[in-house]
Parts: structure tokens; sequence; C-alpha cells
């Protein structure tokens, strides 16, 4: 056919017709790499998957963007769904996204973040079910694979820190199929064997890819955690790793290096510590006998100790003062009731009539009585007060010492004897008994017991 005789297309129809053939492929699988990711305010999305050569654009209609139980993000691996078509205006062919899932890292990661909310929600990280790791404990198991680098950190660790502890490795795999069960069993086996009085159990292994941390991640190792009367200390990975168990367990540690760290505390720290304590628990007894020791200096410097007889003489001194003045009181009253019947008896004298005179002359006697009583209550009063102020002073009077078997002994000028010095040989002495005075003669002073033949005397 001449050139002019072929049909010319125009740019639409071409795409149109491109299109119509794409779309009968009908629809088709991918996998890539999300990068360029977009959400439009209208609720599409909008992005490119890419393999290591080439890259398609993708779109996601509203509502099948809403309906995704996890956050796209660039970089996330996806296996997706899709109708082919071709956006006419820039004749670019696209993919329509009906399903997506996420491949590798990506899923765990929400199949991590699932767990996660569940097990929160049922209470298994809650912070008020910590319980606090013991300071000092005797026992510790570990649960991890004996052949790994982090039974022989936590072990290297622990003998350096506090070698005078026991310590039972559980072997159990720590990755692959099986792994979380057995792990699983081995807490709940510490747990079931009481004979072994374990104090703190670290669980954990050294680091890895997020595939070989997942037996950490299941919820058989978290429930064991949970359910342990032990305390656990999770060691799972390196500072950046982050696992169920880590959440669930009453204390996690960064690496299994730091486990051994946190489960004891140095020897040479704790042997510092309690020599520290020592000298301040003798510091303080020091400190509390030497105010014992002033306390009892200054009660013996005590004027009721040195002077007691001061006190004696205060108290008779006031006991006759007071006796003088309800004696005062007493005439003064008196003196007081007879100038008024004076007064009464010069008023009946000066009036003379015989009913006044009988009037006053029966209250004369009315008064005379009341005053008569009220001058016996009082004195009945004030003698029962003074007989309660005798029994005081005679309490307080070394009388009373003296009747129970002691004595009293005054050189001849009168002053009580304290020591030997205060009496020299050849004078006399007045001795004061219960009921009796003895005069003696000194012969010698000294320091003779009664019962020592030994002395040292002084003529």
């Amino acid at each position: 056919m001449p050139e002019s005789e072929q049909r010319a297309y125009t740019v639409t129809e071409l795409t149109q017709h491109i299109k119509s053939r794409i779309e009968q492929m009908g629809r088709v699988w991918l996998t890539g790499e999300i990068s360029g990711y977009t959400s439009h305010s209208s609720g599409h999305a909008y992005l490119t998957l890419k393999d290591e050569e080439s890259q398609i654009s993708a779109l996601i209609w509203r509502n099948t963007a809403k309906n995704l139980d996890f956050a796209l993000r660039n970089g996330q691996q996806v296996l997706v769904s899709a109708d082919m078509t071709i956006y006419g205006p820039q004749s670019k062919y696209q993919v329509i996204i009906q399903t997506i899932e996420l491949r590798g890292s990506g899923a765990l990661q929400v199949a991590f973040e699932k767990l996660k909310q569940r097990l929160k929600k049922e209470g298994l990280f809650s912070v008020e079910r910590k319980r606090k790791l013991p300071y000092l404990p005797r026992k510790i198991a570990v649960v991890t694979s004996p052949t790994g680098a982090a039974v022989k950190d936590i072990l290297n660790v622990i003998a350096r820190r506090y070698p005078h502890v026991e310590i039972y490795v559980i072997p159990v795999r720590v990755q692959g199929e099986g792994s979380a069960e057995q792990v699983a069993a081995a807490i709940r086996f510490v747990n079931s064997e009481p004979q072994l009085k374990i104090d703190v159990m670290i669980v954990g292994r050294g680091g890895g890819s997020p595939e070989d941390l997942w037996a950490f991640n299941e919820e058989p190792v978290a429930y064991a955690i949970y359910e342990s009367k032990i305390p656990v200390i999770s060691a799972v990975g390196h500072e950046v790793d982050f696992t169920i168990s880590d959440l669930v367990a009453d204390k996690r540690a960064l690496t299994p290096t730091e486990a051994g760290e946190l489960v004891l505390p140095r020897f040479d720290l704790l042997k510092d510590q309690l020599r520290y304590l020592e000298n301040r628990l003798k510091k303080a007894m020091d400190n509390r006998l030497d105010k014992a020791r002033a306390h009892v200096m200054r009660l013996g410097s005590h004027r009721a100790l040195t002077k007691p007889m001061e006190r004696v003489r205060y108290s008779e001194q006031r006991l006759h003062m007071l006796f003088q003045k309800m004696k005062s009181l007493c005439e003064r009253n008196v003196s007081r009731k007879q100038h008024q019947l004076t007064r009464m008896h010069g008023k009946l004298m000066a009036k003379e009539p015989s009913k006044k005179i009988d009037f006053y002359a029966q209250r004369f006697k009315e008064f005379s009585g009341r005053i008569e009583r009220a001058m016996n209550k009082r004195c009945e009063w004030e003698q029962r007060r003074l007989q309660n102020l005798t029994g005081h002073l005679e309490a307080l009077s070394p009388l009373s010492v003296i009747s129970r078997g002691y004595s009293i002994t005054y050189n001849q000028g009168g002053k009580i004897l304290q020591d030997a010095n205060d009496v020299n040989a050849g004078e006399h002495m007045w001795t004061r008994l219960a009921n009796t005075w003895i005069r003696s003669r000194v012969e010698k002073t000294g320091t003779k017991s009664i019962t020592d033949n030994s002395s040292n005397t002084r003529e």
C-alpha cells in the first residue's frame, strides 16, 4: 500500500489502542521496593515500585488505601496485585494496586507491632507488675545457647564482678524453628524446680538479624516471662535491637554483657561500701556515748544533788511564810468582822427599840455562827494544807533519811563533814542519829576501810 494510503493514528488513538492491549493482560503480581511515596489529601496514594534495574509508577485508590492495616514507607519491600493501565495525558503506563503485602523485615515489623499492641492491652508490659531485682542473688539461671558468645560474655562479667555465686546455664536453641518453644519451656522449667532456689534469671542471646532474633518476639516466650515467679532480665542482641521479651521482662539489658553487670554488684565496691558503713556506725556509737557521758556529768553537777539541804531549807522557809500569811489573813478577817459587829452594836444601842434590838441580836447570833463556821472551815482547810506541806517537807528532810539508819556528822564548827580532811585529830564531832546525838573525839583520820587492815591515816 502506498504510504499516502496508510492510516495515520492520532496520539490519542494510539494511546487508547496500546491501553486496551495492556489492560487485556488482566491482574498481575509484582514485587519491588517502595520509593517516592506520597499520600494525597484526597486519600489516594502515589508511589513508585522499583528493583535494581527498572521502576514503574503505581496508584492506590482511596478505598484501598484506607483498608491497609500498616503504614507505607519508602524502602519497604512489598508484594502487590495490580491492574495494568496507561495514563493518557502523559502516555505513561502504570499499575493500579488492589492488594499489597509486606515482604522481608517489613512484614516482621508489622507482625511485631500487632503483637506488641495486643500484649500491651492484656497488661503484659505493665510497669506496676515489674519486680525489683535482688541486690545480691546467690543463684542465677541463664537461658541461652550454650555455644554462643552471649553466654561467654555473661559468665566472664559475673566472674569478674562477683565470683561467689552459683550459675546454672539452661541450654536452648535461640533461633530457627521451635526455638521460641524451647526458650519458653526452659523459663517454666526454672520456675518449676524449687530445689534450685534460683534468685534471678537472664534470658537472651547475642546480636543478629531481625529474623535471627525473632524467637524473642513470639507469644510463648512473652507469656512464659510474664508468668515467671522469678525476676527476669532480657538481654537480646545489641542496644538497637528491641524485642517483645524486653518489654515483658522485669529489666532490659542492652547487651548480654550489661546483663552480667546488672545482675550483681562489683565485689570490691561492695566491700568498700561495707567498710564505709562500718566506720559510720562506729562514729555514731562514739557520738552517742559522748552525749550520754556529758549528760551524766551535767546531772552530777545539778544543785539538787550537790546541795540537797538548800532545797529543804527553801521549802521550810516557804512553809513558814505561808503559815504567817494564813495567820495574818485569819486575824484580819476576825478583826474586820469584830469591827462590823461593834458598829452594828453601836447602831442598835443608839436606837434602843426592843424589836430592833431583838432583830439585830438574832442577826448577830446568826453572823456569829456563820463567822465561826467559816473560821472553823478555813482553819481546817489551812490545817490540812499545813499537814500536806509538812508531809512533803518531812519527805525531803534529811531526818527521814536518818530514820532509815543513816547519820550526819558535824565538826565542832557545825559544818557537815564530807571528807576526812574537814576534821583534825583531837577535835570533837557531833553525830546526828534518828532520835539522839553523839559527841565524839577524833583520834585519827584516813582512808582505812572497816574490813581492811591496811590504812592511810593522818595523826
